[in-house]
């Protein structure tokens, strides 16, 4: 039987290309937004190809329409095999400015909204075992200025990866996170910012900020879910283009018997690595 694949914030970007490729894989694709008209789209899309695909509006931040919308693929496919919580926004404010407002609702699309998500696919993974991926960040890894409540959720996703690979394990449930570079609605106005930044400096543009496209995350999950290996697990991968990075754990970097010591030593460290 077709294995069934849910893509939280499924109608553009990332969530889109992926749903879209699934689809040509012979996945039947859950495809989710807030938007009818855009669910619609891509469910079109994805069968104008001869794939299996359905709809459902939800936001993400709302565990009750998650409920909702978990029952629904059961009653639709009776299986669920496959999870990317790729749903995502931004509110990009210095701390100082940023909003109870601003902060929670970046938290609850990202960090809430993948709890909500992956606790409610568990009871149906647990016999057969799954794939659950989640997207994190460059800021989630190393922090943004301006931009508290996106690192904090995205770095809250690396904590739950790590812990529910060792967790899930044992069912055989594989649970992974991507911090892609594409170019996409989100990123694009940010990028194009920094593009006319340097421009007005007559300043060469960053290879940092070249980017690939939502497609090549689209392929990467694909190939990532054709890997058998069970060991597969608890890993952050990098992907930008064709280049794909690993991401290790954070390791002790050194350690002192006493208190005056390690900070004579964090001295003598400072701007030397």
């Amino acid at each position: 039987m077709k294995k069934v694949a849910i893509i939280t914030g499924s109608t553009r970007g990332i969530g889109r290309s992926t749903a879209l490729h699934l689809g040509q894989l012979d996945y039947q694709v859950v495809v989710n937004g807030t938007k009818q008209e855009l669910v619609d789209k891509v469910v079109q899309d994805i069968k104008g190809t001869g794939g299996v695909a359905m709809g459902f509006v939800a936001n993400i931040a709302n565990p009750i329409a998650v409920t909702k919308m978990i029952d629904a693929v059961m009653v639709q496919f009776g299986r669920i095999d496959v999870l990317i919580h790729n749903a995502g926004n931004l509110h990009d404010q210095k701390c100082l400015r940023m909003t109870d407002k601003e902060w929670q609702s970046v938290l609850g699309v990202h960090l809430n909204g993948a709890f909500y998500s992956i606790r409610r696919v568990l009871p149906y993974m647990e016999e057969s075992g799954g794939d659950i991926i989640l997207m994190t960040s460059t800021a989630g890894l190393g922090g943004s200025i301006g931009q508290v409540n996106y690192s904090a959720a995205k770095a809250g996703i690396l904590g739950m990866t790590w812990t529910l690979a060792a967790e899930l394990k044992r069912y055989n449930i594989r649970v992974n996170a991507i911090s892609p570079a594409a170019l996409t609605d989100m990123t694009r106005p940010v990028i194009e910012h920094i593009k006319n930044k340097y421009a007005s400096k007559n300043e060469p543009f960053p290879d940092y900020w070249k980017v690939g496209e939502a497609d090549d995350v689209a392929r990467f999950v694909g190939r990532l879910l054709a890997q058998q290996d069970p060991d597969l697990t608890g890993e952050i991968f990098g992907v930008n283009g064709s280049k794909v990075t690993s991401w290790q754990k954070p390791i002790p970097t050194f350690s002192e018997n006493n208190i005056d010591a390690f900070f004579t030593t964090w001295q003598s460290r400072k701007g030397s690595e």
